[in-house]
């Protein structure tokens, strides 16, 4: 049998975007590869799965030596089905990526990368998502691969806590351009949504979802921040959503509300 690390493969681009085949390159160094994706573009689901219809798994080649499965559902259900039921073993290792597209800040919530990343988390697998900011179909991946390089050899030697994945955004510069890697906290901003209302031929009415990104933070400490001067910005991420900050207060606002 291999010792080598089993690393899961994932993205929400779709089993033959480009980014997810850079990252199948990288992990291919450090370990035993396979790779379950969805078939098509599963772009902003979250941590969606599928519960009222079937999921159909096809297995397909894309790299030497690496079993790949493309999947008719979410990021999430990918690795879901990776876990329970394609694979032996648990990976030791799960990568989601590398995404066209930043998913720093309130991002995190929508992706359907870094969702694919939370749920192993939730299964105990220590898990990284990679995201470059770039949209292009033919966007350049050497500075992804390059940190991407350094990422996971660190993260399998050193792990990472229990519960925790790692959201890794790359700004969109060359190699040379980029000063390093800083470990930074979620910016506070959001989008201000907007809604492009048309008519069709018909007399129907449909949207097109639009809006800013506004950033209310001005510190030295944030993924924003990072990203515009320069830095890969690397935010701890967990899946536990409780406002901790707030529990005494809440205990405070609640005492004695219902009791009789």
């Amino acid at each position: 049998m291999s010792k080598k690390p089993l690393i899961l493969v994932t993205n929400d681009d779709g089993v033959t975007a480009k980014g997810i085949n850079n990252l199948i390159e990288v992990a291919q160094k450090y370990g035993d590869v396979v790779v379950v994706a969805p078939d098509k573009p599963q772009s902003a689901m979250g941590h969606a799965i599928t519960i009222n219809s079937i999921l159909h798994v096809k297995e397909i080649s894309t790299h030497e030596n690496v079993r790949t499965l493309s999947t008719s559902g979410t990021p999430v259900d990918c690795v879901k089905l990776a876990v329970n039921e394609l694979l032996d073993v648990k990976p030791d290792l799960v990568v989601s990526g590398i995404n066209h597209g930043s998913n720093a800040s309130i991002n995190v919530i929508y992706s359907g990368t870094m969702s694919a990343a939370v749920e192993a988390a939730i299964e105990g697998i220590p898990a990284v998502g990679f995201s470059l900011l770039d949209y292009a179909h033919d966007a350049d991946f050497e500075a992804s691969k390059h940190f991407a390089d350094l990422i996971i050899p660190h993260v399998l030697e050193k792990g990472i806590p229990t519960g925790v994945c790692l959201n890794v955004n790359i700004p969109k510069l060359p190699v040379s351009e980029i000063k390093g890697m800083k470990v930074c906290h979620q910016a506070n901003a959001n989008w201000e949504e907007k809604f492009d209302k048309r008519t069709n031929p018909h007399g129907q009415n449909y949207y097109w979802l639009t809006g800013d990104f506004v950033n209310y933070e001005v510190g030295n400490d944030t993924d924003l921040w990072a990203l515009d001067h320069g830095y890969v910005s690397i935010v701890p991420t967990q899946f536990d959503m409780t406002s901790h900050a707030s529990i005494e207060s809440m205990n405070k606002l609640f005492t004695n509300v219902g009791k009789r």
